[in-house]
């Protein structure tokens, strides 16, 4: 059993972890099988909600969907965090971000780090020197030094830079002359345009837009339709060469602004656009920066607006499905699709609405960390068109594709194998909760989720704790941790002046959510302790989950 010493050390730094040695992939030299080892292709959409692809939701992703019937659906799949850069770097090595070192946005000056720790494994990298060959198109967002072809891959992108290149210089503002712009702003006096968000000094931000359609199918000259593109020409030459494969493409996805060709804008009607369930939620109940977000910036949003941002979204998602389809035509004409593991995920959600929010962020709602997982195989799969209810976790596809290749993995992974489930096979142990570490990007916010299947406890470091019951709440409208809150607010009132009466304890839960609480902080704790994340301090001012590591020994 570890002392409570050792328990309290295990926030030191990964840095010093004897990861493999930090060097570039090496090219394969065995004669893989195509026979044995299926290519994969992995289509990652950015900021795109999970429930986006199921068959209820009322986008328009016929390609998805159609593909979906052909595999298998993950409904309950989750990101470590609700910012590219960890989850990617999650999918990427199989790890939790404690673990990779990649906490927030790699390119600002405020990133905890800017490059995974060295020597990370990533499973690019293990795929290559086991014979793969492997060619990357897209938006990167893993590190800000480093990039696809450091870890096995062929880098399919015009430049060294990153997807974004030339939108984003750290410790500056993104695009040149916003300052002058947001100072011109100030002085202006005409009306907020539909869907403007004033922001003084900040530079207003037009929430949604559309344009003329490119070409013949609206996305072209779009960036997203470029990865696509290149990526397509990448596949010719990898279905080519004699050698197992795996592509991945990445595009920008349904990420706020929500800007989309007029033609995919056109397939929705703004007065069918449903708000959602949450959208009147008043945010009373939660942290003071939830409500911030909301009455600061979209609170200036008409309902009307905010069906047409939300008609913006899923129009993006429609054009990412028609982009998708694209991918699926230019496989099967390489007659290799039959063992071929097609992926479609995404680093993270978005708000889209649900409590009056956008974008994401610092919200732990289910809405920013519930990603799409739809994974075809025809040769491997059992039973396709099945869809599965069970935690999945962005560090699962790591150890599945590994696992699916018949590859040795070169270190231990935290995330689980989904290949049992794609043989129609229930996992022995199988996780019964997934966590999440956010950080948060240029203002740090420590938040830790701990969920099940009936339960979500949410510890906010910078605020009070959130406590929801999936089964009755599903939304995450009534915070039961709150009751506390409002009992001392209450015995507070009471006493003089902004002392409590004495002896009167700090307000307790119910018996039955406190055994709920207890269990849930003692899974968390016990996830830190083997991820070795760094929220162990005991000193007063930062210890301040309701209960400590101690339960947790």
């Amino acid at each position: 059993m570890l002392t409570r010493r050792k328990f309290l050390q295990v926030g030191s730094t990964l840095a010093a972890t004897k990861w493999p040695e930090d060097r570039p992939a090496r090219a394969g030299g065995q004669n893989l099988s195509r026979k044995d080892h299926p290519n994969f292709l992995v289509f990652m959409p950015d900021q795109h909600q999970g429930e986006a692809v199921l068959p209820h939701y009322p986008t328009i992703m016929p390609n998805v969907r159609r593909f979906a019937s052909q595999g298998i659906t993950f409904t309950q799949a989750f990101c470590p965090a609700p910012h590219c850069c960890p989850s990617r770097a999650s999918f990427m090595t199989g790890l939790y971000p404690s673990e990779h070192g990649i906490f927030n946005n790699v390119n600002t000056d405020t990133a905890i780090h800017a490059n995974p720790y060295p020597g990370v494994p990533f499973f690019s990298r293990t795929l290559r020197e086991a014979g793969y060959e492997l060619a990357y198109s897209g938006k990167w967002h893993v590190a800000r030094d480093r990039f696809p072809q450091d870890y096995g891959w062929k880098n399919l992108n015009p430049s060294q830079k990153d997807y974004e290149a030339g939108t984003y210089i750290p410790g500056r503002l993104r695009r040149p002359g916003s300052w002058e712009k947001a100072r011109a702003e100030l002085n202006e006096t005409k009306p907020r345009d539909p869907g403007e968000v004033l922001r003084p000094g900040w530079g207003n931000t037009r929430l949604y837009s559309s344009f003329p359609p490119q070409g013949p199918h609206g996305y072209e000259g779009t960036k997203d339709h470029e990865a696509v593109r290149r990526g397509i020409e990448g596949l010719a030459g990898l279905a080519g060469s004699g050698k197992p494969w795996c592509l991945m493409i990445s595009n920008l996805g349904g990420h706020d602004l929500y800007r989309a060709p007029q033609n995919f804008v056109d397939m929705y009607h703004v007065e069918s656009i449903p708000l959602p369930v949450s959208f009147r939620d008043t945010l009373e109940d939660k942290p003071r920066i939830y409500q911030r977000m909301r009455y600061q910036h979209w609170q200036q949003l008409s309902d009307e607006e905010v069906q047409q941002a939300i008609l913006h979204y899923w129009a993006k998602l429609t054009m990412q499905d028609a982009l998708f389809g694209l991918l699926l035509d230019a496989l099967e004409k390489t007659r290799q699709a039959q063992n071929t593991i097609v992926i479609y995920t995404a680093d993270h959600g978005d708000y889209a609405g649900a409590h009056g929010l956008w974008a994401k962020g610092v919200p732990s709602f289910r809405e920013a960390y519930n990603i799409p997982c739809v994974i075809r195989w025809p040769r491997g799969i059992t039973q396709p068109g099945r869809t599965i209810d069970a935690l999945v976790s962005t560090v699962d596809f790591a150890p599945t594709i590994l696992d699916a290749a018949a590859i040795q993995r070169v270190s231990q992974m935290s995330g689980l194998s989904l290949l049992p489930w794609l043989r129609g096979e229930t996992p022995a142990n199988w996780r019964k909760a997934v966590f999440t570490q956010l950080n948060g990007v240029e203002l740090y916010y420590t938040q830790r989720i701990v969920m099940t299947d009936s339960y979500k406890y949410v510890y906010n470091g910078f605020d009070y704790d959130e406590l929801y019951d999936l089964k009755e709440d599903p939304h995450e409208m009534v915070n039961l941790a709150f009751p506390e809150l409002k009992q001392a607010r209450a015995v507070m009132a009471e006493g003089t002046g902004l002392r409590p009466p004495e002896n009167v304890p700090w307000p307790q839960l119910p018996s039955n959510l406190a055994e709920v609480r207890r269990d849930l902080l003692q899974q968390m704790w016990k996830f830190a302790q083997e991820r070795q994340d760094q929220i162990f301090d005991p000193y007063l001012t930062v210890a301040m989950a309701p209960m400590g590591p101690g339960i947790a020994l």
